[in-house]
């Protein structure tokens, strides 16, 4: 199965971020599984007709997010979903948390912090 994804270059979100989310989001969807070997940043970008540093910047983010991994020569593959995710979550709340906690902040105003930032990414 071949890798199918458009970019619009009028749309608001830039191509990197178009690509990264469409990816992600068929990963989440189960449409790419786990083990789907991802088109060669070269390869991709040439098809979109984008820039390679464009593709290489949305694999770093979803590498990043334990959407994708790479594995040297062998290629790019959709990882496995859940664990890696949420380990990665609950690192950056804990880390939160704390600073939180430095700042002063008592746990109510902590948490109505971290309510209002995920309204705000969520909810746009």
């Amino acid at each position: 199965m071949a890798l199918h994804l458009t970019v619009d270059p009028e749309a608001a979100e830039p191509p990197y971020e178009q690509i990264r989310a469409r990816i992600a989001e068929r990963a989440r969807s189960g449409e790419l599984p786990v083990g789907y070997k991802l088109p060669t940043v070269r390869g991709f970008a040439e098809d979109l007709g984008l820039a390679a540093n464009t593709v290489a910047k949305a694999y770093r983010a979803l590498e990043a997010d334990g959407v994708i991994e790479t594995r040297g020569r062998n290629g790019t593959f959709i990882a496995a979903q859940g664990d890696g995710a949420a380990r990665e979550a609950a690192s950056a709340a804990r880390g939160f948390a704390e600073r939180a906690r430095r700042l002063g902040l008592d746990r109510a105003a902590a948490l109505a912090a971290a309510e209002d930032a995920v309204r705000a990414v969520y909810e746009g």
